[in-house]
């Protein structure tokens, strides 16, 4: 193990970003940070803060980030898909500079902050391309680091797996971009500072659109016997509560990216395509990184008659639907 510092956060604002116009004729390309698929089995959670004071901007200005986040988070959907494996990936060719491994995959509300203080980014690589661009990846499993300092890579080749390392809470990669030495925003390379949505994205046109820019997204669904709470869901625990005949009827929805006075709401339908839950939930007091909402009924005086269960989630937002999902669960005849 190579023995350094990662500096994750801290006094990184927006004044430490690159801004104005492009530093290089050839700027970098970057290819997808993890084996994935964007949209079904991982997700942007997080972007770059562009806000140089108290409060948070992305650089769409919105509020998808937190107060000095300096790189971007790709995250899974449960610590479950953690535990069997995700590989994270070299963004672009080039040469491993630093690696850090042997910390231990555990969220900083079972471990606190003072047990990794000086190793925010966790288990870690830097990796340097051409023409002073680098690469830095955080948070990645214990005992997972497949690359040495030295180690030439290409764009695409596995370099770890996801993991719980370091100053998180939930299961994800940090990714911050570096040109000189200076944070760069990928979505928004060479932005005016207090633009919105400028500049240029350094996504390789194979995978912007998975990776582009999201309001909010639905990532984790489905139906229940068993009440769902966060930490059910972010395990993956609530995977082993199915429907079954004669248990409560739940259905639960994750979502991403939610803002101030968004309404959300779940309708269940039977087989018969009759209404037997309509639940709105109240207009949110502020913004959310991640909220989830359940609804459902207690067991029957006789069992759920067997057949196909729909659930509807509808996001609300300024009295207008701006997202919807539909989904299904079987409930067996005993």
């Amino acid at each position: 193990m190579t023995s350094f510092s990662f500096r994750f956060a801290g006094a990184i604002t927006a004044t430490a970003l690159v801004c104005g116009p492009a530093l290089a004729n050839d700027p970098i390309v970057l290819g997808s940070p993890l084996k994935c698929e964007f949209g079904v089995d991982c997700f942007v959670q997080n972007f770059i803060d562009h806000d140089a004071g108290p409060g948070v901007r992305d650089f769409h200005c919105g509020g998808r980030t937190y107060n000095t986040h300096n790189g971007t988070d790709f995250r899974i959907p449960t610590d479950r898909m953690r535990k069997a494996g995700v590989e994270v990936l070299s963004m672009a060719p080039g040469r491993v500079a630093r690696t850090r491994d042997g910390v231990d995959d555990v969220s900083i509300r079972v471990g606190g902050r003072e047990a990794v203080k000086g190793r925010e980014c966790g288990n870690a690589v830097i990796i340097e391309h051409a023409d002073g661009w680098s690469t830095q990846y955080c948070h990645m499993a214990k005992g997972s680091i497949r690359v040495k300092p030295g180690d030439s890579v290409t764009a695409g080749q596995p370099i770890g797996l996801v993991g719980l390392s370091g100053d998180t809470e939930f299961s994800h990669v940090h990714v911050t971009v570096r040109q000189d030495n200076k944070v760069v925003d990928p979505y928004a390379y060479g932005a005016p500072a207090e633009s919105c949505g400028g500049g240029t994205s350094l996504w390789d046109p194979k995978i912007a659109a998975a990776v582009a820019y999201k309001e909010g997204e639905v990532m984790n669904f489905g139906f229940s016997s068993a009440i769902p709470t966060m930490d059910m869901i972010e395990t993956g625990e609530i995977q082993d509560k199915p429907v079954a005949p004669k248990e409560p009827l739940l259905a639960y929805v994750r979502v991403i990216g939610l803002k101030a006075g968004d309404i959300q709401s779940l309708v269940i339908r039977n087989p018969s395509g009759a209404e037997i839950v309509n639940h709105s939930a109240q207009p949110l007091d502020g913004d959310r990184a991640q909220q989830f909402i359940s609804a459902g009924r207690r067991a029957q005086a006789g069992p759920w008659p067997p057949g196909d269960y729909t659930a509807v989630y509808t996001l609300t937002r300024g009295g207008k639907p701006v997202m919807t999902k539909t989904f299904t669960a079987t409930m067996p005849d005993k």
